[in-house]
């Protein structure tokens, strides 16, 4: 039985930082995970529920890890004698396991296409990428600082990046007339914003490739930011969380490309973040790094990170599986398939009811123009879609707004982390909602 607690005077206070708005919970993105928790959709028990498509999971090559896990059991295992047992129960250096790192290392080049190199002594690892985002923005920013993000972004950042730091975050207004690419003019732009705002800029932080929209960024345009913030004096973080889902490695150049072919000229000011959450499907492993190429940064990060450590048991796992290089070459050759066929399937479907989306080439989502079903174009018209699209549809997928997209009309649709099936009875909830509104402007 709970604990019934009655609370005859009022509430004990609680930190600012607990009660703070800046963990964004009222934003639609949140809204909707909310209906689909009350409601899931499951095809035998509820069939009618809400369907989840505002979740950048990568379960479509769960088999491939299966699979591995069955025939290598050992990987998984403590070993003979109870040694392993021993060394991973009280292992507690911050470094993490090096084989671990050295493993890491090897993956991260080889998604990457073998055209950037990575050094295991400068990776810290974090228990995901939310936490290795957090705690460089702990590291290179005080509170009050701010850091530029090219809209639209991941709504997760405004919990991610300023909840517990403290630090504010500028806007890059960016917009469909380039495809959302990143230019120099909105670069100088919102930098000259955060200084009418009396606000000191630390940093920009990139994804690469951009979330939600599915595109990887140019190489002259990663050029291009990096000069900037050698301009400014300022510093760059590449988020790359997704750069072994994109579907040909040859589209992807990584920051760490641009600086080898720099000579590593100003890498001081440059740090990537990456996880295996979406490229390996691992979400719930929380295995995040940060690489730095500043030796400060990379030692600071090491000292925080005790904070979010990383089990010496899923190190020892991945570390094995990450070794193998029979296996890492099948896995990214047929995922990199694999989400390439499910965004074509989704993006023709789309397209058949009369929907247009961005042009993309990686990640696990598309970008959804509706703004010509829109009868104001205005965030009020944008969620006044999705809500009948959430609620009368049942499917959860995230407005533009909740993204800070300065358009409205727009949506990220994620299409990897259900099965085929489910995502064709998706679609025909898009194609059956498009219908019946194109009966009803008819009518009307």
């Amino acid at each position: 039985m709970s604990i019934e607690i009655v609370q005859e005077h009022p509430s004990v206070e609680l930190s600012r930082i607990a009660i703070s708005e800046t963990h964004g919970e009222n934003s639609p993105y949140f809204a909707g995970w909310k209906a689909y928790d009350e409601d899931p959709y499951h095809e035998l028990t509820n069939p009618s529920g809400v369907m989840q498509m505002g979740l950048a999971e990568n379960q479509v090559s769960f088999d491939l890890l299966e699979k591995y896990l069955e025939e290598n059991s050992e990987t998984s295992s403590w070993g003979k004698g109870g040694s392993s047992f021993r060394e991973n129960a009280l292992f507690q250096d911050y470094h993490g396991l090096k084989s671990f790192r050295k493993a890491m290392a090897s993956f991260m080049e080889k998604i990457r296409g073998e055209r950037a190199k990575f050094d295991p002594d400068r990776i810290v690892l974090t228990a995901g990428a939310t936490a290795a985002n957090e705690l460089l923005t702990f590291i290179l920013a005080n509170p009050g600082d701010a850091l530029l993000v090219p809209t639209p972004y991941y709504p997760g950042f405004d919990r991610d990046l300023r909840w517990r730091t403290g630090v504010n975050i500028v806007p890059i207004h960016c917009d469909s007339s380039n495809n959302f690419q990143i230019t120099v003019e909105a670069l100088e732009s919102a930098y000259r914003n955060a200084e009418s705002m009396n606000t000191k800029v630390k940093a920009i932080l990139i994804t690469n490739p951009s979330n939600p929209l599915g595109i990887t960024i140019q190489t002259s345009v990663l050029e291009s930011i990096l000069d900037f913030a050698t301009r400014k004096n300022i510093h760059l973080i590449s988020d790359e969380i997704y750069s072994g889902s994109v579907f040909s490695c040859d589209e992807f150049t990584s920051i760490a490309t641009v600086l080898e072919s720099r000579r590593y000229k100003d890498a001081e000011r440059v740090h990537i973040v990456y996880s295996l959450s979406k490229d390996l499907g691992l979400p719930g492993f929380r295995v995040g790094t940060i690489y730095s190429y500043n030796d400060k940064v990379v030692t600071t990060a090491r000292r925080m990170s005790s904070f979010t450590l990383i089990s010496s048991q899923t190190q020892q796992l991945l570390a094995s599986m990450l070794s193998d290089e029979k296996f890492t070459d099948n896995y990214i050759k047929i995922n990199r398939e694999r989400l390439r066929k499910r965004y074509e399937m989704i993006i023709e479907g789309l397209k058949n009811v009369g929907i247009e989306c961005l042009k993309g080439n990686a990640g696990l989502f598309c970008w959804m123009n509706l703004s010509p079903m829109m009868e104001n174009q205005t965030k009020e018209g944008e969620l006044k879609i999705w809500n009948s699209i959430l609620h009368e549809v049942k499917l959860n997928i995230s407005p533009g707004c909740s993204c800070h997209c300065s358009e409205p009309g727009w949506f990220r649709v994620c299409f990897a982390n259900m099965t085929q099936q489910t995502l064709e009875i998706a679609l025909k909830r898009i194609c059956d909602f498009m219908n019946n509104k194109d009966r009803k402007d008819i009518q009307s």
